[in-house]
């Protein structure tokens, strides 16, 4: 079963130049700044904020906008933070309605730091997990433009200093589980103090992650009626140990039919979680190639995404890191293993000066390879006061892919959006005019957040709605399959990734010069599929699992 939506993008078969991105968040409407902290950024607490989120909420069709807050060392110390998350509906024109109040999802006055959608009561509307520094927030989604605060009753109101999340049926039962991300361990009251550790460069900075204690990552299943239990020990998840955990994506990368776990680990070596297919799981990152960098060190993880970069069938895997270090490319070899290909792609040299969060795959020119997105930004402030080859405020990057395993950098290119310099944190991607053409939402520290929109006019595409039945409602972790003539592209429904941030639920394949897909395959999440043919391109095509 499947619709199709109108859209408004011209039938143009051959692409004609590099996308040109413009931010639009002023005339959008989009009133809001994010809070971090003070602006010298004397503890660590105060820099890795910065979660944004697209999400239909109302199920118009249109994605609309999820802005985490943060606060001050003060207020939170007081328990009376002023800055307040923020919920913009989709106007349908380019313009964004501030439905905070009216929809109750204001965050309840906490740190916030990231966010997630899923459905995970299956009701057909999405809900909204928020990690925070205190207790984390689920609201589930009443279907009639408001939520309600489910956190206590649903048993996810984790408490610390929560990082990123992730939704995923890992146990192929239907419905959604979780998993948050948790960073270290962080006393108001007792504040890290300097040391000789508590340095970069040689001149004084904020203290940690290293110095200070890591805190462990939850895993909850979920009971099938919005209540979850933490099984993190029973899974086998908890015999690793505790790192200090940042990004996490799920995906299927070794081709079985399950989710399995990545997690971005700073400073220390990363996770891969294995699903076993028995509800548990075996950590084997550095068996598979992706705990360290190719030189065998550990980096400092932030953000990380997958996705099928070369279109062999294979989830391959980017993480991004700090700056005097580069973002790493993990080409996935089909055998259970990744190879750091950074520098032979041309993606380590681009990236060395700069500090990297929020990523994303996404095939802005609609070649049919997917392209990566950057959003950088330095923790120290005091970097600018030395000439050591970076900068606090940086740039985003553009990596097109070129299509013969190497990629360019091609940021400067793409629009004045690319070329603002901001202190950027989480990144997220989605088509919010259904032209076809994916757009990017970025939190910015200390400022608004950039909306930019991909003002391309040209190029095939397809946008795809999946729906489940038997699987959970939001299809997360369904693959999708699209061959047109000679060229066979994969993508899968992903709650989560990048830094902190929900990208748009819906599939995207840029088709190339192909005006109908030849076959377009369906793997739901309980493994059946569903096979469609002979599909026209640029279209919203809504699919139901049969």
């Amino acid at each position: 079963m499947y619709r199709r939506s109108l859209t408004f993008v011209s039938l143009i078969s051959v692409l004609t130049g590099i996308s040109h991105f413009d931010n639009i968040t002023k005339k959008s409407g989009i009133d809001f700044q994010l809070t971090s902290g003070s602006s010298s950024k004397a503890y660590i607490l105060e820099s890795m904020g910065g979660g944004v989120g697209f999400i239909d909420y109302d199920n118009d069709g249109w994605v609309d906008i999820y802005l985490v807050n943060g606060s001050t060392l003060e207020d939170e110390r007081q328990g009376s933070n002023k800055a307040t998350n923020r919920l913009y509906h989709n106007n349908q024109n380019g313009t964004f309605t501030d439905v905070t109040e009216k929809a109750g999802v204001g965050g309840n006055h906490h740190w916030g730091m990231g966010v997630c959608v899923g459905d995970v009561n299956n009701d057909g509307f999405e809900d909204l997990y928020i990690t925070n520094y205190g207790p984390n927030v689920l609201y589930l989604n009443n279907g009639n433009g408001t939520f309600r605060d489910f956190s206590k009753e649903s048993g996810t109101n984790l408490s610390g200093w929560s990082s990123s999340c992730a939704f995923a049926d890992y146990d192929g039962d239907g419905d959604l589980d979780l998993y948050v991300s948790s960073y270290l361990e962080f006393d108001l009251n007792n504040l890290p103090v300097d040391s000789p550790i508590c340095r970069f460069r040689g001149f004084k900075v904020q203290c940690g992650p290293r110095g200070l204690t890591p805190a462990a990552g939850r895993l909850y299943e979920n009971l099938g009626d919005g209540r979850f239990i933490d099984v993190t020990q029973k899974s086998g998840m908890g015999k690793a140990p505790k790192y200090y955990s940042l990004g996490v994506v799920w995906g299927d990368y070794d081709n079985d039919g399950d989710l399995d776990l990545f997690v971005a680990n700073d400073s220390t070596p990363n996770f891969l979680f294995r699903n076993n297919g028995d509800k548990t799981f075996t950590e084997v990152a550095l068996q598979a190639g992706v705990a360290l960098s190719e030189d065998g060190r550990e980096q400092a993880g932030m953000g990380t995404d997958f996705a099928d970069y070369n279109n062999d069938g294979n989830l391959d895997l980017v993480v991004t890191h700090f700056s005097e270090d580069y973002t790493t490319l993990y080409r996935n070899e089909g055998n259970g293993r990744f190879t750091d290909v950074s520098f032979a792609t041309g993606i380590a040299e681009a990236s060395w000066q700069y500090l990297g969060w929020g990523v994303q795959f996404f095939d802005f020119d609609l070649d049919g390879f997917p392209d990566i997105v950057v959003a950088n930004g330095h923790v120290y402030p005091e970097v600018d006061q030395h000439e050591i080859g970076t900068t606090y405020r940086q740039r985003l990057h553009l990596y097109q892919n070129l299509k013969n395993g190497k990629f360019q950098e091609i940021g400067l290119k793409a629009g004045a959006g690319f070329r603002e310099i901001r202190c950027s944190r989480g990144l997220a991607i989605g088509d919010i005019n259904n032209d076809g053409h994916l757009d990017l939402l970025i939190a910015n520290l200390d400022e608004a957040p950039s909306l930019l929109l991909d003002q391309s006019s040209s190029g095939n595409w397809i946008l795809l709605k999946l729906k489940g039945r038997k699987s959970n409602r939001s299809a997360i972790g369904a693959r999708a399959t699209v061959r047109t003539g000679t060229m066979v592209q994969m993508r899968e429904v992903k709650s989560g990734g990048s830094y902190q941030s929900q990208s748009d639920l819906r599939l995207h394949f840029g088709l190339g010069g192909h005006r109908r897909i030849d076959e377009l395959k369906i793997r739901w999440t309980d493994g059946h599929f569903q096979v469609l043919k002979d599909v026209p391109a640029n279209q919203i095509l809504t699919i139901e699992e049969e």
